[in-house]
């Protein structure tokens, strides 16, 4: 049944409109706006005092409720994909780690078994992180497994995931790495550059070859210098690409924060959780692949090394925090975590925005951003 959501505040996908209806239809799918003087006939869901925006995106995630993606186990993939709706998160990219080619072959061929058949937020597409790294800035990627880019190889794991391999994070130092990117990006891969020691010139050079991303800005690279400037200093110059930022507070401080969206503008950050299977859970002993780690005071580190081990943060308190900091308005927070992400892996087509046709996939927020309630396919799955 076709029914009309009215709220104070929607975030649409190229405006902002204060009240008035949005048209939900009864295949699931978005259809017109009507402003607060045109008011439908029809069911009125009234969402007085609460804002819409759309579902959140999340393209860089390695699991969550002690579920890790790298764990090949479809029950665990669909348990992280309904426990995401109550992060605000309607669409997702399982992200891996560097591991041994096998395990990724397998990985892949697990998804593409189940095409379709996840329950809760929508699978857009695997996102490969590694393993065509640098082992210098490893971080919690397993350094043993990382290799020079081989594009016979990925196009392995390419064929196995029956085209759901949509992205893929490299370093562009490596040996062969322009080449590759350059196959890569003509069989429409997205390309992502990190956990890279790569100098500007290099980082250049791979965003020449076709890259269009960096990867969890300022994480897994060289520090921004004056005077040897490298890939993080490429990352906040650099037109025409857009960057993973996670805003928890410890991968990045608020200030440094605030220092890349001012550079480079918010429709060019991409907001990210890089959350890892302790998401959602208390504090304790976790694994990363095949890495010990432990969680406490918010942060997953390394029990080998300390490094940081992703995050435990959820997309929602990302967009809250970068409102809460003073960086951006409300309504760039959510553009940058769900019409950014989803534009820059190329899957704005099916997910991001509230437009007529596409998935009403949509949250209810309330004016502090904290989330009220998950709409999937016109349907409430979650509520607060």
């Amino acid at each position: 049944m076709t029914y009309y959501i009215h709220a104070d505040k929607f975030f649409l996908e190229n405006r902002t409109e204060n009240g008035g209806y949005l048209e939900v239809q009864d295949n699931g799918k978005f259809g017109f706006f009507y402003p607060e003087s045109k008011k439908p006939e029809g069911k009125i869901v009234d969402y007085a005092g609460k804002w819409v925006a759309p579902g959140l995106v999340d393209t860089h995630i390695h699991g969550s409720l002690r579920e890790d993606v790298m764990k090949s186990d479809w029950e665990g993939i669909n348990k992280i994909s309904k426990g995401l709706l109550s992060a605000g998160v309607t669409s997702w990219m399982p992200t891996t780690i560097t591991a041994a080619s096998d395990t990724l072959t397998r990985i892949c061929k697990m998804f593409a078994d189940h095409q379709g058949q996840e329950e809760g937020a929508k699978i857009q597409g695997i996102h490969f992180e590694g393993p065509f790294f640098t082992e210098e800035h490893a971080g919690a990627e397993n350094p043993k497994y990382m290799m020079d880019p081989d594009i016979n190889e990925f196009n392995k794991w390419l064929d196995a995931s029956n085209g759901m391999l949509k992205k893929i994070s490299m370093a562009p130092e490596r040996k062969g790495s322009k080449e590759f990117i350059r196959e890569a990006v003509k069989e429409g891969i997205v390309v992502v550059l990190g956990h890279s020691s790569a100098s500007f010139e290099e980082a250049v050079a791979g965003v020449e070859a076709g890259a269009t991303m960096f990867t969890h800005t300022f994480n897994g690279m060289p520090d921004p210098s004056h005077h040897t400037p490298s890939i993080s200093n490429a990352a906040m110059t650099l037109n025409n690409v857009t960057d993973e930022l996670i805003c928890d507070g410890h991968h990045v401080q608020p200030c440094m924060a605030k220092t890349l969206i001012n550079a480079v503008g918010p429709e060019h950050i991409a907001l990210i959780t890089d959350c890892m299977e302790a998401g959602m859970m208390p504090d304790g002993d976790y694994m990363l692949g095949e890495l010990p780690v432990y969680v406490k005071d918010g942060m997953a580190r390394l029990k080998d090394g300390d490094n940081l081990a992703g995050s435990i943060l959820q997309l929602k308190q990302a967009v809250k925090n970068v409102v809460d900091w003073n960086i951006v308005t409300p309504e760039k927070a959510v553009m940058m975590a769900s019409y950014v992400p989803a534009k820059s892996a190329h899957i704005l087509d099916n997910c991001g925005t509230i437009a007529p046709d596409k998935d009403a996939d949509f949250l209810i927020l309330n004016p502090d951003l904290t989330l009220s309630e998950t709409y999937l396919n016109g349907e409430s799955r979650y509520k607060a």
